[in-house]
């Protein structure tokens, strides 16, 4: 879902300046919004990397995020907000931008294909996303690694989902951004792919099929 369909940079961005507002960041030497979203990035997308395979977890992931962010913009981390961290998650998972094209692909394959979503995300925050923007309608199953134990690339995350699906993994194609945890791992569960690469980056590996906005995806669904 998110940075495929949800809009996860904008809305994240949006976030973090009212936080930078709401919680007076400045006076605490974060100079301005730009300055909390630089520090962001660098911190929040290894602390997932870590996450996604095993190395932290949930509570572990939360309760450090801020104070490496405080850190990495050269503030003391220990002067980060105690509602700081939970105001994120709550206002952050309350936005509703989509990327271009998501509702008009939704609702041009809704007609013809089940859809559901897999997902590393938490189940609270994915949970509010999907209701937030308007997205819960269109898909059947939710598989959270919170839910399953496992987290993608882990093929039994996918497996998971074809079995309470009752499909096999031939039924089935999987739509993401991800080179490691989307595309990597419906290989690793041997399911078909579709690489989604809005911004040219490329990939490694060698996906079934590569796009670079949503609406591609009507050339073959």
């Amino acid at each position: 879902m998110d940075h495929t369909l949800w809009d996860y940079d904008r809305n994240v961005q949006e976030s973090l300046t009212e936080l930078h507002d709401v919680h007076q960041l400045n006076e605490l030497g974060i100079t301005d919004a730009k300055a909390l979203i630089q520090a962001f990035y660098n911190v929040n997308f290894k602390l997932w990397a870590l996450y996604d395979v095993g190395k932290i977890d949930r509570d572990s992931l939360r309760e450090t995020r801020f104070k490496l962010i405080f850190e990495n913009a050269g503030v003391d981390p220990e002067s980060v907000p105690a509602l700081l961290e939970p105001d994120f998650m709550h206002r952050t998972s309350s936005k509703n931008y989509l990327l271009p094209y998501a509702m008009e692909i939704l609702d041009y394959l809704k007609p013809n294909y089940p859809m559901h979503i897999i997902t590393n995300g938490f189940n609270e925050s994915q949970s509010k996303k999907l209701h937030a923007s308007g997205l819960n309608p269109y898909f059947d199953l939710i598989v959270t690694s919170e839910t399953t134990g496992h987290k993608k690339p882990d093929a039994r995350i996918f497996q998971y989902a074809l079995d309470h699906l009752g499909i096999n993994n031939q039924e089935v194609i999987m739509i993401g951004d991800n080179p490691n945890s989307d595309i990597l791992g419906a290989i690793n569960a041997n399911i078909d792919q579709v690489y989604f690469d809005p911004h040219g980056k490329g990939i490694e590996i060698k996906p079934t099929h590569t796009i670079k906005h949503l609406k591609e995806l009507e050339d073959f669904l």
